[in-house]
């Protein structure tokens, strides 16, 4: 394992996200490299630092008193009033508490899914873990997903738009199995993802970072795809766009 490869997954390592085989190779490379290990202390310090600096502030007690006194003077309501209003407010209070949860869930949903993507994405840089097939020959790399997906990726090459594609590969996210397809640009990975929904509405890209890694996510044509890479967030989006672009008028890859 190089210093390079060591330092992606120092991270992984402190949050326990690496299997014992993998962390064994981390812990083994820094019981050898002093400049691994040195970065992985400072990691830990930092980590440290950060949990035990909690600091809480009360605001004194002459302070809320004179908030307390500006602020508005109002009668208690009536009994008959929160009668009168509990029928028709309590359906409306129910109807938007109802919609906040399900946003609040959705957007949790998300998160925890990225979080996932990022993961794998990791995982995927340690050697000997990046493909399952090689080939910058998008005819090799499609047809060997048919049949370990319920829905073939589409794979498009796009080296002479400066992204190279090099295979593809089985991962899991969500507990189920997805597709990767693969690319470079320079040095740089880039793992396309790509699963299959039931949702065929098309869902404009948005770029999200995650512990150091952007995403570029949208929907299309009931596929959902994520590229997740160390790119810059400009490179990333180049590489989605010309990746729709391609894709639009030929969806057989």
């Amino acid at each position: 394992m190089t210093c390079e490869e060591a330092e992606i997954l120092l991270h992984a390592l402190m949050d326990g996200e690496l299997d014992a085989g993998h962390a064994r190779e981390v812990e083994e490379h820094i019981a050898g490299c002093p400049a691994c290990a040195a970065q992985l202390a400072a990691y830990r310090e930092m980590s440290q630092a950060m949990a035990t600096a909690k600091m809480k502030y009360t605001a004194p007690l002459a302070l809320r008193r004179r908030i307390e006194a500006s602020l508005p003077q109002t009668r208690a309501p009536s009994r008959r009033a929160v009668l009168r209003g509990f029928a028709f407010g309590s359906a409306v209070s129910a109807i938007a508490a109802t919609g906040l949860v399900a946003v609040v869930l959705r957007e949790d949903e998300l998160q925890r899914v990225q979080s996932e993507i990022v993961s794998a994405h990791l995982r995927s840089l340690q050697a000997g873990h990046l493909t399952d097939v090689i080939s910058t020959d998008q005819h090799t790399v499609k047809p060997w997903f048919n049949g370990k997906l319920d829905v073939s990726p589409p794979v498009i090459d796009l080296t002479a738009q400066g992204f190279t594609l090099i295979g593809g590969r089985l991962d899991y996210v969500d507990a189920r199995a997805i597709g990767a397809v693969v690319y470079k640009r320079r040095a740089h990975v880039i793992n396309l993802f790509v699963a299959q929904t039931s949702n065929t509405e098309r869902r404009a890209a948005r770029i999200e970072t995650l512990q150091g890694f952007n995403i570029r996510c949208w929907r299309d044509r009931g596929l959902n795809f994520w590229a997740v890479s160390d790119l810059g967030a400009d490179e990333l989006s180049e590489f989605g766009e010309k990746f729709e672009s391609a894709i639009r008028p030929n969806t057989q890859g």
